[in-house]
């Protein structure tokens, strides 16, 4: 059974919608609802939780100098903390969030759980479990030992080990430590590298060492003069260097300005600013303008960290499946109505389509629809319409081509039927007079089948050329001999002005066949005046032209010329009145060699036809 594009429209619409709203279930079901803001969660492991995703994402501002690439980290802390994580920058657009599904998210909590600022971090602490490489099998560390520094007006490579540090320097820094361990070794003392972040440290066993457990120096502090520690092994990057370089002198340029005294220590190749008496508010502001306009360019801008618990509500069960069903319902409901209202304005216009198509199978070729708008169906009208002008003109065509046929065919077979039965009833006797007027009538059908012989091979693409390199001028002069006995006797004075060689690949009957059709319509058409065949080279081949001072074509005309059987002039008087074959067939002809023609007339003032072919 065949249905209708109505049905099949509206139940493809209706699956859409009914996907539309399974998809929002879906997504709600990721959704949120949040919990109050500012509520405190007792649990410990909670806020230690929230604290190792503020220290990840700090580290992650640290070592960039934007937040573009962060929705990675912010996925990853959300799935194995278990916490909703937002992060957005300081006018309140949202740079990640792990709530965010197809481009949907539950509002943010009104207030964000902190501010992260890498610029602003005077202090920072590093709390975590240290990989340990031995240098000996009884060196022991305490697992989960923490170390922890505060810098005050410190370094920015301070806020943590290895920062700014490159690939190269850190293998620097490695080979440094183990050089560093070797030798501690061979003076008897127990060493080890750890990885504080990506800064190996060097770690000597204490003397306050007891026999269950040993205490090893903290990393991050001053070393007092050691041979077994190499020059170089604590010193900083390259990257730290540039931006402690620029901090210092705009914090002692604020200072000088301010005329406060200030000393510079330094501190393992990095200098920090420390102020001769009590820090005043003036020093801080001073200090820490330097360090926020020095880390500016190489660590992220502020941004709002939120936080918050996954959702519970699920939509596919209890009180949420009844809210989904009703709400798919109204909306398959709408979707129905709307649809069904477009569709029938969408499907009329193909209706009316088909009625037409219909009456003109049925052999009503004047079948038109109506058109309105500019839309796609209407294009479609449009085109229909314009094949339906094209096949009710080439039907005409066809008519007029079986009557133009008929009547040139029985002209010639009626005045050789009538000759025929006068000289057997012995009214005319059969003499060469009559002989020649019947070879003339012969003639003429003759060449009237040849024509539609060619138009026939023309048409199924069977028209069959023998290129060979000719001079087209050569052509011309061949033509212009031929057809003067024809222009002598119609007094038409036939001339050609082509000179010098031509050469082009052509099959030369056919391109003489085409310019004395030509000729031919000129010399019928100019009585006692001018017919002018020319050739010229032009940029890309040759240029082929017959011109007559005759008595022109009419504008309306020309676009129908080159049509089979049609006539500019109507008559079918012998002088005048062709078989309407000719220009259609030299239009064929210029065609298969990949030729055009054209032609261009003023009333009473005569035509030009032009034949272009190409050079090569």
């Amino acid at each position: 059974m065949r249905r209708s594009v109505l049905i099949r429209f509206l139940g493809l619409s209706l699956a859409v919608a009914l996907g539309a709203v399974i998809a929002t279930a879906v997504i709600a079901t990721y959704s949120t609802s949040e919990k109050l803001q500012g509520e405190i969660d007792a649990n410990t492991g909670q806020l230690q939780l929230d604290g190792e995703i503020y220290g990840e994402l700090s580290r992650y501002a640290s070592d960039h100098p934007t937040w573009s690439g962060v929705d990675k980290l912010v996925h990853d802390l959300a799935d194995r903390l278990g916490r909703r994580v937002a992060v957005t920058a300081e006018d309140g657009s949202v740079i990640a969030d792990s709530a965010r599904v197809l481009g949907a998210a539950p509002e943010l909590p009104s207030v964000p759980a902190a501010t992260i600022d890498a610029r602003n971090d005077g202090s920072a602490k590093l709390t975590g479990a240290l990989t340990v490489y031995a240098v000996r099998k009884n060196v022991v560390v305490g697992q989960g030992e923490s170390y922890s520094t505060t810098a005050g007006a410190a370094p920015p490579f301070l806020m943590y080990p290895g920062w700014g540090l490159t690939d190269a320097e850190k293998r620097d820094r490695e080979k440094l430590a183990e050089k560093s361990v070797s030798c501690y070794a061979a003076k008897g003392q127990s060493a080890s590298v750890a990885l504080a972040g990506a800064m190996p440290q060097v770690m000597v066993e204490s003397a306050k060492s007891t026999a269950n457990v040993r205490v090893l120096e903290k990393p991050l502090t001053p070393q007092k003069a050691d041979s077994c520690v190499p020059a170089g092994l604590n010193a900083p990057s390259a990257k730290a260097k540039i931006v402690n370089d620029d901090q210092i002198r705009r914090a002692t340029d604020c200072l000088d300005a301010a005329g406060l005294k200030y000393d510079l220590t330094d501190f393992d190749g990095l200098k920090a600013v420390q102020p001769k008496v009590d820090s005043s508010a003036k020093f801080q502001d001073c200090v820490s303008q330097a360090q926020v306009q020095a880390l500016t360019p190489y660590v992220a801008p502020p941004a709002k960290l939120y936080l918050g618990a996954k959702s519970t509500f699920d939509v596919f069960s209890g009180e949420g499946l009844l809210r989904t069903a009703a709400t798919a319902l109204g909306v398959l409901l709408i979707a129905a109505l709307v649809m069904i209202f477009a569709g029938r304005r969408l499907v009329r216009p193909i209706v009316a389509l088909t009625g037409a198509a219909q009456r003109m199978r049925n052999g009503d070729h004047a079948a038109r629809v109506p058109v309105s708008g500019r839309d796609e169906v209407a294009r479609l009208g449009n085109a229909f319409n314009d094949m339906a002008e094209s096949i009710q003109r080439h039907d005409f065509q066809r008519k007029v081509m079986v009557s133009d046929v008929a009547h040139e065919l029985r002209t010639p077979l009626a005045n050789i039927k009538g000759y025929l039965v006068a000289s057997e009833d012995g009214v005319v006797p059969l003499d060469r007079e009559l002989v020649s007027s019947l070879l003339e009538e012969t003639a003429l059908l003759e060449h009237l089948v040849a024509d539609l012989q060619d138009l026939a091979l023309a048409d199924a693409g069977m028209l069959r050329l023998h290129p060979a390199p000719r001079d087209l001028t050569e052509l011309a002069h061949q033509v212009v001999s031929a057809h003067r006995p024809a222009a002598d006797a119609a007094s038409v004075s036939l001339t050609s002005t082509a000179v010098g060689p031509a050469m082009a690949v052509v099959d030369g009957a056919r391109i003489r066949q085409a310019l004395g059709n030509l000729v031919s319509n000129a010399i019928r058409y100019t009585p006692g005046g001018q017919v002018v065949v020319g050739v010229r080279r032009v940029d890309d081949g040759y240029k082929l032209t017959v011109t007559d001072n005759g008595t022109g074509i009419a504008e309306e005309h020309l676009p129908h010329l080159f049509d089979r059987f049609y006539r500019a002039d109507q008559s079918r008087t012998r002088s005048t009145g062709g078989s309407g074959l000719g220009l259609a067939i030299t239009k064929h002809l210029v065609e298969a060699h990949d030729g055009r023609i054209s032609v261009t007339s003023v009333v009473g003032s005569g035509s030009t036809f032009t034949v272009w072919i190409p050079a090569d």
